[in-house]
């Protein structure tokens, strides 16, 4: 990952936590009831996850007390805005900027000497079966302070209204009392400590739930798809529900995605796209086995392209060059089918949520679609970065360097 470090291509937005931010940290673990973290530094995203800490765990999701209640941590304002890199749901990133836009000032004085729990409360205690996600609706957004901090507050101020009483103001006991408080909490009197509950509302939406779910319930008919098969065979059994449901895999999905106005695909426009001119340099590096050059060159010289194509096999070739072909046969004849020449997994790589689709939907599809076929490099290091990541591992050296290219050049 060493490329992509210096290229700032690579978790480029962690925040460093180290000293007093790590007792804190560990202190709201044990308060969402998670065991402590060994570690004397490592780093967290906007909600909190440390990729180091999910490491020492073996666990990636070490926030969530089970599927059904994630968490977040906030120990400095500086999370605001910044990646979530492990968001269990696609609604993470929006929930976040809820909690800031409207406690954002709160925050920058809570996390001065303390920290907070953030829970997620879809009122679902526990996931039984995998249509149960089909529940999540509404989310309350509840905050915890660590050593109470908000009690802490209530009864310094008790022991302050004491102390103003008749003439308490020479009791030594309470004199001693207020000394102990104010030394362990500072003046709490003037601090607002109170964080109100926040009401989010979900709509469309991707978990990681029962292996990954896509749950696309704003169009003509509720359409739930499943990243896990053996998850997807268990729902299939379900008879209470009226939903339409698929594997990722099925072919049929895209079919059924365009037919509900969800993508869309103009082959004629797509040809002249950078994002066509990506694919097809990405499967064409596929069939580069041995090479006197290195892939990158061959991929960004035109010359050596053409020098490559030519000595690929003929049906690779037509792969790598199928929608050009399809396209000049078309206008010969128009009987011709899309299906009987461009490959698959390009043609699938080529949709595009529709334009109708609302900003958030638009980037929920986005994510489906990489996730379909993952030959759009840009694309998916943009949708899903820890996939992304996952699949940069397996690369040649060589392509390595044309895929940092295209992304910092965002080509």
């Amino acid at each position: 990952m060493d490329r992509l470090k210096q290229a700032n291509l690579y978790r480029n937005e962690l925040i460093s936590v180290s000293g007093k931010l790590v007792e804190r940290y560990n202190k709201c673990l044990l308060k969402l009831g998670l065991t402590t973290s060994k570690l004397t530094t490592f780093s967290i995203d906007g909600i909190g996850w440390s990729p180091e800490i999910a490491e020492e765990k073996k666990d990636t999701n070490y926030l969530n007390n089970g599927e059904a209640n994630p968490n977040g941590i906030i120990i400095t304002p500086l999370q605001k805005g910044i990646a979530i890199y492990n968001p269990f749901h696609s609604f993470d990133k929006e929930m976040m900027k809820a909690v800031f836009k409207k406690h954002g000032n709160k925050i920058t004085d809570i996390t001065r000497d303390s920290a907070i729990c953030v829970e997620f409360d879809q009122n679902i205690d526990v996931f039984y079966e995998p249509l149960d996600v089909l529940k999540y609706k509404d989310i309350i957004i509840k905050f915890h302070l660590i050593d109470n901090l908000d009690k802490a507050k209530a009864a310094q101020l008790k022991l302050v209204e004491e102390f103003n009483k008749d003439n308490n103001f020479i009791d030594e006991d309470l004199h001693q009392k207020l000394l102990v408080s104010a030394k362990k909490h500072g003046d709490l009197r003037e601090r607002d400590l109170e964080l109100e509950d926040i009401l989010f509302t979900t709509d469309s939406f991707y978990t990681k739930a029962f292996g990954g779910i896509y749950i696309l319930r704003d169009f003509i008919e509720p359409i739930l798809i499943f990243e896990n098969e053996t998850t997807y065979k268990e729902a299939i059994k379900d008879t209470i529900y009226e939903v339409l449901m698929y594997h990722i895999s099925h072919i049929e999905l895209i079919d059924k995605l365009k037919k509900h106005l969800i993508i869309e695909c103009d082959l004629k426009e797509e040809v002249q796209s950078k994002r066509y001119d990506r694919i097809k340099k990405f499967t064409f590096s596929t069939y580069l086995k041995e090479t006197n050059h290195p892939i990158k060159n061959i991929l960004q010289d035109q010359i050596l392209f053409k020098s490559y194509l030519n000595k690929i096999a003929i049906s690779d070739r037509k792969k790598v060059m199928g929608l050009e072909i399809y396209l000049e046969k078309k206008k010969i004849s128009k009987n011709i089918k899309v299906q009987d020449i461009v490959d698959q997994e390009i043609y699938f790589a080529l949709h595009k949520p529709h334009s109708s689709l609302k900003a958030n939907h638009q980037d929920l599809i986005w994510n489906l679609l990489v996730n379909v076929v993952s030959i759009d490099v840009l694309f998916l290091y943009w949708y899903d970065k820890e996939d992304f990541y996952q699949q940069y591992k397996k690369l040649d050296d060589s392509m390595k360097d044309w895929v940092i290219d295209t992304i910092c050049n965002n080509f």
